[in-house]
């Protein structure tokens, strides 16, 4: 069975795409699913290709043009090499619409993973822009996708909702953990115990719809904001980032609100597991792989009711409640006042729901299982809904 993934950008500052899209690929050829990757070289000098140089990863060189980035060299390779499967990550590039055009041009079966790309929020972000190519192109790409893959339970419920009526198979994104990840979580217990503050996060791409001012205003609201200390973590939208910067002084925060730019590797993890509670404020989220990144490192985490969280809830290793800043605050002010012996339990629950549901291995056997049943290779599984 020869697959092939297809991304418009592959490079680490395009995001939790090419991230997720990594890892999934590298836990698949550590169960021993070959499969080949197609994308373009990165032209930001500021930016580097994700991985470490596979051969899996047909970066191609960048001719990409026009805002909708078409490339003769994606539709060239597209032509000229010979695949069963073709799955495409994410929407509205033209790397997309070639990878599911050539698939039923060839008679071939092609799977969609949008990326949360169908949310309604992020359908009505430069919609001016992305109608036109609903209308050209997009709709019957998606429509007459073999199937879509989405995440969770409230994207498939938006995937239907946009109209498209074949399969959707739920398969969350890997947790792709690291060797020294159980070196950084026995750690843990000794930082907070010797800490007599409680570390607050937030960590991603800077950007409107993350909502991290609530954050903010949710520290201003505690009784003694000496108490706590709120680490800022991402890059992204400058304006917005001056924006927030801009909060923190008018609040008179800048004494325990730090911003720390991009945080990667095991500098990431680290700083995760040094926090008493991750925040996820967003709008929504598709899946948000730093949810599981943050729990992996025994880390609690409260995210909004527009990610698909509830697990936290339930499991009792975080929560799951609107974003309001008052909501916040109050979540902040329970973790100051929590025993340490109760966080630290808390973050043992998300541990383990990590291992047990979100293993890298576990989801790279699922999307093996999907390839197989589309190719008529073995049964329907139960996370594919028709």
């Amino acid at each position: 069975m020869k697959v092939l993934q297809t991304i418009a950008g592959f490079g680490a500052l395009y995001g939790g795409i090419a991230t997720c899209t990594y890892d999934l690929i590298r836990a698949m050829y550590n169960i021993g699913f070959p499969l080949d990757l197609l994308t373009l070289e990165v032209r930001n000098p500021m930016d580097k290709l994700m991985g470490k140089g596979e051969d899996w990863i047909k970066a191609l060189p960048n001719d990409a043009i026009t805002p909708y980035e078409y490339s003769k060299s994606i539709a060239l390779y597209l032509k000229n090499k010979e695949y069963d499967l073709y799955h495409t990550n994410g929407l509205w590039m033209y790397c997309n619409h070639a990878t599911c055009s050539i698939a039923r041009r060839k008679h071939k079966p092609y799977i969609i993973t949008p990326h949360g790309m169908l949310y309604p929020d992020a359908l009505l972000r430069s919609y001016w822009k992305k109608w036109p190519l609903i209308q050209l192109c997009f709709r019957k790409d998606i429509n007459h996708a073999d199937c879509l893959h989405v995440t969770c339970k409230p994207e498939m419920e938006h995937v239907r909702q946009f109209g498209y009526r074949n399969a959707i198979a739920i398969i969350p994104n890997p947790a792709n953990l690291p060797d020294y990840l159980k070196e950084i979580a026995a750690a843990k217990p000794s930082f907070l115990g010797c800490n007599r503050l409680r570390k607050f996060g937030f960590l991603g791409r800077l950007h409107p719809i993350k909502k991290v001012e609530n954050l903010l205003y949710g520290v201003a609201k505690l009784p003694h904001s000496r108490d706590c200390e709120l680490i800022i973590m991402g890059k992204g939208d400058n304006i917005y980032e001056q924006f927030l910067r801009s909060e923190t002084k008018r609040l008179g925060l800048e004494n325990c609100v730090k911003f720390c730019g991009f945080v990667n590797g095991r500098d990431k993890y680290e700083q995760l597991a040094q926090l008493s509670c991750l925040f996820v404020p967003s709008d929504f989220e598709n899946f948000g792989m730093i949810v599981t990144e943050a729990l992996s490192v025994g880390t609690p985490v409260m995210a909004s009711l527009g990610t698909p969280w509830e697990e936290l809830n339930t499991i009792g290793c975080g929560w799951w409640i609107d974003r309001t800043p008052e909501n916040i605050a109050q979540v902040m002010q329970q973790v100051i006042e929590m025993p340490i012996l109760e966080l630290l339990a808390m973050g043992e629950k998300g541990q383990q729901l990590v291992q047990k549901k979100y293993s890298a291995p576990m989801v790279a056997k699922q999307m093996q299982q999907l390839y197989k049943w589309l190719l008529g290779e073995c049964s329907k599984p139960d996370f594919i809904y028709e």
